[in-house]
């Protein structure tokens, strides 16, 4: 798929309301053509036969047709509706794609993964994916995975996970700062019914030789759930380069350093429910946190130990109290802790807590490509779904920049919100003089960041 017109061949109205076509689609495809995406795709896949000949645009066909909406392979066909082909070429039938894609194999996708880590860093050269961390800022990278549910059983690797439901297996690395959304830096399929764990070394290796080629700046703070505390993943993140915030499983050698914290080490902090009090210029609440030295994984060699700080937050057993009808004679609490690395310098125990609570951020970006291009696996043939699975990521991340680069509300809006005002636009396509004319909506109230995403890919010429 590609732009089927040079960048001073077009203009723009906003004078006539009328219906056709995607225009919003043209902007963001013209980002990804100057992001050199069809030319990654070619120079990095070697599927074989002819449904892998030329790669580089059947990619680009597949992430357009995500960014505009498509979740399965049928939904391709919206490549080539209305007046689509009158501002591209080579829009590939939804059976063609589909053959694609399963002419993959497990070493194709990963080279359609260095094919995504390159776009990335392309996309943050363009756009401030990343924002301008300073030194002494956090660059977060946060890992989960999520369970696609899937239905039937003729989806290769689909088996019951951690969730009870049958589906597939999707693991993600993201990255964001205090002032950006995240984007996502890693990607990996796996089957519906693996550990949490499984693979999660060579993700954060992958992820963090991502970030660096992105430039990004600041300190590298991974974060995680108890899932993947574990030596491989700390060990992995520490090895390049990123500090660790990871949430422990309740094991022996945890409890016994969470009974060791005096009760005098206890600092009230904002909760739910909590209330500040100005006279006393403190927080009033029944969350506490507090911390205390702890060492990894000392059950093995000295040399494979971790020293950091144990975190942990307690909360009181209300419901145990209103269950059994009468107050405890002492109070209990549920305690939450995780492990981290990071210098008390840089984050104290409060800020600390705060800090890695915001790992849930990740799970927007799980909602978010569900309810677009991941609300389907759309093929029986595990490799395919796997190489979907790097396309919808690819389109997440085009959809972000372009996001960014319209600026106003749609720098950290959900991409659903940045596909339905500025992507899915109708408009009716005029020629005039050979230029194409594009008469979109009179009094659109998205106008003007859809001008500055435009203007940014197609600066207005200079007066003489």
């Amino acid at each position: 798929m590609q732009v089927s017109h040079k960048p001073s061949a077009l203009s723009v109205s906003f004078d006539e309301p009328n219906l056709v076509s995607a225009a919003g689609l043209l902007p963001v495809m013209t980002l990804a053509r100057d992001a050199g995406l069809q030319e990654l795709a070619d120079q990095w896949l070697s599927v074989p036969t002819d449904k892998g000949a030329n790669p580089g645009l059947k990619v680009v066909s597949l992430v357009a047709g995500m960014v505009a909406g498509a979740d399965s392979i049928d939904d391709m066909a919206l490549l080539r509706h209305g007046g689509m082909k009158r501002l591209f070429t080579a829009c590939y039938a939804p059976s063609t794609l589909g053959s694609f894609l399963r002419a993959f194999t497990f070493g194709h996708v990963r080279q359609l993964d260095a094919v995504a880590s390159r776009f990335l860093a392309s996309l943050a050269a363009r756009a401030p994916l990343l924002g301008s961390p300073a030194t002494e800022d956090f660059v977060f990278v946060d890992l989960d995975d999520t369970i696609i549910e899937v239905h039937g059983y003729q989806k290769q690797g689909s088996g019951y996970g951690y969730s009870g439901v049958r589906g597939l297996n999707a693991l993600l690395a993201t990255v964001s700062t205090k002032d950006t959304a995240p984007v996502i830096l890693a990607q990996r399929l796996r089957r519906g019914g693996t550990n949490s764990a499984r693979g999660a070394k060579r993700l954060i290796t992958d992820a963090l030789s991502t970030l660096t080629r992105t430039h990004a700046g600041g300190q590298v703070l991974l974060r995680a759930d108890s899932a993947f505390y574990g030596h491989a993943s700390v060990s992995a993140a520490l090895a390049g380069g990123a500090q660790v915030s990871v949430t422990v499983r309740m094991d022996p050698a945890v409890k016994r350093a969470i009974a060791g914290i005096p009760e005098t080490a206890w600092k009230t902090i904002e909760y739910t429910d909590a209330l500040f009090d100005e006279t006393t210029n403190t927080w009033i609440s029944k969350a506490e946190v507090a911390e205390v030295p702890f060492t990894a994984f000392s059950s093995r060699k000295p040399a494979e130990q971790i020293t950091g700080r144990l975190i942990v937050r307690r909360i009181p057993e209300l419901n145990r109290k209103a269950s059994e009808g009468q107050p405890t004679l002492f109070d209990t609490h549920r305690h939450h802790a995780f492990f981290t690395t990071v210098d008390t310098n840089f984050l104290d125990t409060v800020t600390t807590d705060k800090t890695h609570r915001k790992h849930a951020i990740i799970e927007q970006v799980n909602a978010d490509l569900k309810d677009s291009a991941l609300a389907h696996m759309p093929s029986g043939v595990f490799a395919a779904n796997s190489a979907w699975l790097v396309a919808a990521v690819m389109a997440y991340n085009l959809t972000r920049a372009a996001g960014l680069l319209a600026a106003g509300p749609f720098g950290k809006a959900r991409t659903a919100t940045i596909r339905r005002k500025l992507i899915n636009i109708p408009a009716r396509i005029a020629t005039s003089a050979r230029k194409i004319r594009l008469h979109l909506p009179e009094a659109w109230p998205w106008q003007r960041p859809w001008h500055n995403l435009f203007d940014h890919l197609y600066p207005p010429p200079q007066p003489a």
